[in-house]
């Protein structure tokens, strides 16, 4: 794959998926739904795993860009090892920037905010966003929007937003316990909205393949590698987290989280303009 391909193995598949064959899919799904782990094992395991042919592996990752095998496995194992990063290993020069003056520390920060927005809405699958927004529009009966550890945050936002256009939202908040108790009545009738991003959250894995296993649809918003969550989701958003800090940026979560309060607002709108009209005489009282 060459240098200048800035996209994850995952966006890449997600992006090209409609110009694979019928078998070249499988694989793709397959490896989707065990990501990255899949492609590290040998081509005869993945074949086996996939149900197809060792050939038809070979030419899925052709198709990815890859001239080799190997060197589709040294990818992947490079985004394995930023999936586990921690806050001291990504420590990439911060102070000596810092310390430079002239603003240069600040400059190198905007523009990193800058491009993981625009990276992430270019490598975002058009029908895949759309198809989330009508998701969350023709639920009947309820929402529910969690995160982990720093994206709490925001799944309160997003249920704050979507709370005033339509009913039966719900933000899980608190411990992981309480959580649980909302798996007592989910159904297939309500959507799980879940952020989560690396160092990603084992409680969040665990609370979701049981809503999982009760056919709940999962809407999943994560960073470019992927969560292991995304073997449950019906729905993927994915969005650019790195940034030059010890620590990830949710900037462009945020703004694909603000797309679908939009698209959700506008197609609701006659339905949510009176809700809004009945807040704001709230206020008024």
């Amino acid at each position: 794959m060459s240098a200048q391909v800035q996209e994850t193995v995952a966006e890449a598949i997600r992006a090209g998926l409609h110009t694979l064959t019928a078998t070249e899919q499988k694989a793709a799904r397959t490896l989707l739904a065990a990501y990255p782990v899949t492609g590290l094992e040998t081509v005869a395991e993945f074949a086996h795993r996939a149900s197809v042919s060792a050939p038809t592996i070979l030419r899925f990752i052709a198709k990815l860009g890859f001239d080799s095998y190997p060197d589709f496995q040294r990818t992947l194992r490079d985004e394995l090892n930023a999936q586990i990063a921690t806050p001291l290993a990504k420590h990439e020069e911060p102070r000596q920037a810092v310390a430079s003056g002239n603003g240069v520390f600040l400059d190198r920060f905007r523009s990193a905010l800058s491009e993981n927005i625009t990276q992430t809405f270019a490598h975002l699958p058009k029908g895949e966003f759309e198809a989330t927004a009508k998701l969350m529009v023709e639920t009947k009966s309820r929402i529910y929007v969690i995160g982990g550890r720093f994206t709490d945050a925001l799944a309160r936002y997003l249920s704050a937003h979507l709370r005033i256009v339509q009913p039966g939202v719900v933000h899980l908040a608190g411990q992981a316990d309480n959580w649980r108790d909302h798996l007592l009545d989910m159904s297939r009738r309500d959507l799980l909205i879940v952020f989560d991003i690396r160092r990603y959250s084992e409680d969040l894995a665990r609370f979701t393949a049981v809503a999982a296993k009760q056919n709940v649809p999962i809407v999943l918003l994560t960073d470019q590698w992927l969560s292991p969550i995304a073997a449950h989701a019906r729905h993927v958003l994915s969005a650019r987290v790195a940034a030059p800090s010890n620590w990830d940026s949710t900037v462009a979560i945020l703004g694909l989280s603000e797309a679908l309060v939009a698209a959700t607002t506008e197609t609701l709108w006659d339905s949510a303009c009176p809700r809004i009209d009945a807040l704001e005489k709230m206020r008024e009282e």
